[in-house]
């Protein structure tokens, strides 16, 4: 009988759990990790966490700590700046496409595409994702590329794909 309990228990709490963070928007899940806070930082910068704590639904390449990390300090503290939201919400609305297109669908999309698949982003460029050596990549309008590295973090209004470089538009 004890044993059915904790069943129970644990069932319900892991499906309360599941509610809970289903229920938190794409902003919220980026704000509860760490690994997020450069991110976080921008957004509010930028004035867009509003905007993506809307309805949505919206796909964000989220670059993590480490890929901020990559860009020379000066230049992050720049960006930052309130003189530069212009510049920064050009950089951060280039991770963002409309829709929620999770990893099933981008693979389904791949394979019907030859391995290719050309998005708009919020900022009306094109962000490219392509299949190459095993791994799933973004491409940006300079050619540089970024590895997805962690997929299908969800939120109420849309889907978090974590990348390891922040991608640059023109």
């Amino acid at each position: 009988m004890k044993k059915l309990v904790f069943i129970l228990t644990t069932v319900v709490a892991l499906t309360i759990s599941q509610f809970a963070s289903a229920q938190k928007t794409i902003v919220d899940v980026a704000v509860g990790n760490e690994d997020f806070s450069t991110l976080v930082a921008a957004l509010k910068a930028a004035d867009l966490v509003g905007a993506l704590q809307g309805d949505g639904p919206f796909t964000v390449f989220a670059p993590n700590n480490a890929a901020f990390g990559k860009i020379d300090a000066n230049t992050l503290n720049s960006l930052l700046k309130p003189e530069n939201k212009k510049a920064l919400t050009n950089i951060l609305t280039y991770h963002v496409v409309s829709g929620k297109l999770d990893a099933k669908a981008v693979v389904a999309a791949l394979k019907k595409n030859k391995g290719m698949v050309t998005l708009k982003a919020l900022n009306g460029q094109e962000l490219t994702v392509k299949q190459k050596d095993g791994k799933i990549w973004l491409k940006d309008q300079n050619g540089n590329y970024s590895e997805i590295i962690m997929t299908d973090v969800m939120g109420s209004n849309g889907v978090i794909h974590v990348i390891d470089t922040v991608v640059m538009p023109k």
